[in-house]
């Protein structure tokens, strides 16, 4: 298969500058490097292709013999070869498009965002209901006075790295290629500090604490998470700055048990109430709600109160109370109150059937299930 022209491999005019070639290249290189193109079969191809044009390109006696002789002059079976002169200026683009490829770059510090944080803020039921605002006080990290943020005991500055030459970069030369790695003596800012401050220890920061205010909205519920921007960890080299995510907790109600937008209550009432009915007060987040119980009621019955739960952050309508009926048995008789419970025993038991249906039922179920 015949040979594309270079130029228009690279689509650049055959005029065309050096930095224009470059440019080309390095666009055409990040575009279809087979390290982004996992599934694209073509990619490692037209990789290729654009690699080839621009080695013979980007050489000054290789374009012109190209320009005269066109793929014959610079074809290695007609003794031009690939080797000598040229090569550093392909070694140098590859070794800055492998760098802006995978990470990294010449003279560049690593400039990094800073790191979120996590807040776990224990609040109360009613204060998620209604929403509220509290201040935390949380570490962070500031700005060393001592040095002014340098990292170098007062009087002194840092100094540029002797390895990098203040690059930030080194170059490894491994045979064709020159790659480029972060210095090891500075990672990367291009500076080193021979004589660090005391206080900061070279890092430029010091650890201290600051109050911030935090807004609960209405409605929040547990392991809800409120975000206050730029108020994590202070970037590196410039970066921006993380974020400080403030966790929700609810602690422990001594009367409901919250389930997103409903509550729950356990409601003891007494034998008689429940077996001849009555009213009784039930407490809500706004106050006394009261409620029939009808004759006959059963311990596990539920009662749902509506529109007496909580309105979530993302709902429409309001939550239910739902009380959940416990029949109290009662403690501490006195010997009239035993007398009275034994002789109304005495009289349930001549007709059990319609007093204790439940009861009679599972007596009956027994019954089968042994053959009597």
């Amino acid at each position: 298969m015949a040979k594309r022209d270079y130029y228009e491999v690279l689509g650049v005019n055959r005029d065309a500058s050096d930095d224009e070639i470059k440019k080309a290249y390095r666009r055409l290189a990040m575009k279809y490097h087979p390290d982004r193109n996992p599934d694209n079969p073509k990619a490692e191809e037209l990789f290729k292709e654009a690699k080839e044009a621009y080695e013979v390109l980007s050489d000054a006696k290789k374009r012109q013999a190209y320009d005269q002789f066109g793929h014959a002059g610079v074809d290695p079976a007609a003794g031009a070869g690939f080797g000598g002169a040229g090569m550093g200026g392909f070694a140098d683009a590859f070794a800055d498009i492998f760098g802006d490829i995978f990470g990294g770059g010449r003279g560049r510090a690593n400039v990094y965002r800073g790191a979120d944080l996590r807040y776990n803020l224990e609040i109360t039921l009613e204060e998620a209901a209604r929403g509220t605002e509290t201040r935390i006080r949380i570490p962070t990290m500031a700005e060393c006075e001592s040095c002014g943020g340098t990292g170098a005991r007062k009087g002194t500055q840092p100094k540029t790295c002797p390895t990098c030459g203040g690059h930030g970069q080194v170059r490894m030369q491994q045979g064709f290629f020159s790659i480029q790695q972060t210095c090891p003596k500075c990672h990367g800012t291009g500076r080193y500090i021979p004589d660090p401050c005391p206080i900061c220890h070279g890092g430029g920061r010091i650890k201290q604490h600051k109050t911030l205010s935090v807004k609960i909205p209405a409605g929040i519920d547990e392991g809800d998470r409120i975000r206050l921007s730029g108020e994590g960890e202070p970037g590196v080299n410039g970066g921006p700055p993380g974020d400080l995510y403030v966790q929700i907790h609810l602690k422990p109600h001594p009367v409901f048990q919250r389930d997103h937008d409903d509550l729950h209550c356990e409601m003891p009432i007494s034998f008689a109430t429940a077996a001849l009915g009555g009213e009784i007060e039930i407490p809500t987040l706004d106050g006394v709600a009261r409620l029939k119980i009808p004759p006959e009621t059963q311990t596990g019955r539920v009662f749902r109160l509506r529109g007496k739960g909580i309105k979530g952050v993302r709902s429409i309508s309001q939550g239910d109370l739902l009380c959940h009926v416990v029949v109290e048995t009662p403690v501490n008789l006195t010997e009239r109150q035993k007398e009275l419970l034994r002789e109304f025993e005495a009289i349930s038991q001549g007709n059990a059937a319609r007093h204790h249906p439940k009861a009679q039922g599972w007596l009956d179920k027994v019954r089968e299930f042994f053959g009597g």
